[in-house]
């Protein structure tokens, strides 16, 4: 019946009809191809992370993973679109034989977008993050304290601050023996750094903090261990590619050291744009210099069409570290240099003319350890310069890394971020034995330039330095990791322009 409907339509609908069928066919399979290649190549995202990149200016994004993301889709694109195509050329004078193909085939594409679709919601776990976050919580409201509201007392001399964000570094990478999850270390370097200065550990051994939910990609990673809150962007606010404030009722790290009078520069060597780091962070919460990729062409460090990887690489980005730091130290007042390296992001890394082929059969594990050992020679260099005495040096990883393989073999409630607090002003008054989250990095940070904090908490984050109980210790991390994923209408204020209003201490 619907045969003999479609003969009697005039040609002009036929067209249409056939025309939906191809449309429907091509980007069912692109979507297929598409979300396959986001779960091949993202295995631990998580929905916090999805919805955030949604969100941000996709600026800056790496060429090699847009390429690879293109030759997965386009070939299945086009095979499809070919397939149509033939099938309607080879079939003109059979009406029947023509709407059952076009048919099968628009069937089939739909069917495989189902079946990723599926796949999705089953890897991601989308019905139970749902139904969590229609799911109201007061914990963040109960537990954020206002750095407004807290006592900050700055030493006479005012310590330099140099924060180094280790992109995907993780204790994992080191021995079972020291704490790792591997047969050989793969961070010697690092691993030494923590052991000889102050490293806060969940373990007896080599260990870190743990990234909750909100906190599990480079800008929620930054956010975290500078605000301490998780970075939860409400699915219907806060189009990052078209503000130009965001989070602009809270008080960060770089808002109080700017108040304190200190100049900062961010450093990367990719640019600054992408993950809206520039318009949304260091742009708005402490009048930072941003050095990045597009500041290394300009200053004519790389040529206009130089890129590799994420822009340049982190052999570079230590040479221009130096220069920075050499010419920071001889300004007035004290300075917060803040960096992040790039050649340890997966999925395999950037190998550079300096990593060594110790593991021939694993990249991922090269770059690891030429990461470790361009950290040491660079540390190195900064304890021989003068501004040295006075100075905090922090080594953090941003989070675990995304390569779902390379370290799939360690439960993931096993894994760690790496820390160490090299020249800090204080120690610690125990042990360095916590259970933490990497949002306890913000008030800790500040204690170990010699900052007296009140109360020693501020937002989520609890100074580790002290006593006083984490959150991970006092309610565990399972608990924690619940309460983010809900709906919180008071976490939802940070995001908008309004400011909370003080609390009277």
């Amino acid at each position: 019946m619907i045969i003999q409907i479609l003969k009697n339509l005039p040609i002009v609908f036929k067209g249409f009809i056939y025309f939906i069928f191809t449309v429907v066919s091509v980007v069912g399979m692109l979507a297929c191809a598409a979300t396959n290649w986001m779960m091949q190549t993202w295995q631990e995202l998580s929905m916090d992370e999805i919805l955030f990149h949604l969100k941000v200016p996709i600026e800056g994004t790496n060429q090699d993973m847009v390429m690879a993301a293109l030759s997965m889709c386009i070939p299945l694109v086009v095979a499809m679109l070919l397939m149509a195509i033939i099938t309607l050329i080879y079939t003109k004078k059979k009406k029947e034989l023509r709407f059952i193909l076009m048919l099968g085939i628009t069937c089939f594409s739909i069917g495989a977008t189902d079946y990723m679709v599926r796949a999705v919601f089953d890897k991601y776990e989308l019905k139970e993050w749902m139904a969590n976050r229609a799911i109201e919580s007061d914990y963040i409201e109960q537990n954020y304290i206002d750095p407004r509201t807290v006592a900050l007392e700055f030493p006479e001399e005012k310590r330099n601050l140099i924060y180094i964000y280790l992109e995907s570094m993780e204790s994992t990478y080191a021995s079972v023996a020291e704490g790792g999850g591997f047969a050989q270390n793969y961070i010697p370097e690092l691993t030494r750094i923590a052991a000889e200065n102050i490293s806060f550990s969940n373990t007896d051994r080599l260990g870190g903090g743990y990234p909750t939910y909100g906190t599990t990609w480079t800008m929620g990673a930054m956010f975290a261990q500078t605000a301490g809150l998780p970075l939860i962007i409400p699915i219907n606010q806060n189009e990052m590619s078209t503000q130009d404030t965001f989070f602009p009722s809270i008080v960060t790290l770089g808002d109080i050291l700017d108040d304190a009078g200190y100049r900062q520069v961010f450093m990367i060597g990719s640019p600054a744009t992408f993950g809206g780091r520039k318009n949304y962070y260091y742009t708005i919460h402490g009048d930072y210099e941003i050095w990045d990729y597009y500041t290394a062409q300009e200053q004519g460090k790389i040529a206009a069409d130089y890129s590799v990887f994420w822009g340049y690489e982190d052999q570079k980005l230590f040479s221009y570290a130096k220069e920075r730091l050499t010419s920071l130290s001889r300004e007035e007042g004290p300075f917060n240099f803040t960096m992040l390296t790039v050649d340890t992001h997966f999925p395999d890394g950037w190998v550079c003319e300096l990593c060594p082929d110790y593991f021939a059969e694993d990249q991922y594990a090269n770059v690891m350890a030429c990461s470790s050992r361009q950290v040491q020679d660079f540390l190195t260099w900064i304890q021989a310069q003068p501004f040295y005495e006075n100075t905090t040096v922090i080594l953090a990883g941003d989070h675990l890394t995304m390569n779902g393989e390379f370290a799939s073999h360690v439960p993931m409630e096993q894994r760690r971020v790496y820390n160490a607090f090299i020249n800090s002003a204080v120690t610690t008054q125990d042990t360095t034995f916590r259970e933490f989250i990497t949002m306890d990095m913000f008030p800790t940070t500040l204690a170990s330039l010699g900052v007296k904090i009140a109360g020693d908490r501020l937002a989520l984050g609890t100074n580790l330095f002290s006593e006083v109980p984490t959150l991970a210790e006092r309610d565990s991390l399972q608990r924690l990791n619940l309460e983010f994923e809900r709906q919180s209408t008071f976490f939802e204020h940070f995001t908008r322009d309004i400011v909370i209003p003080e609390t009277e201490e």
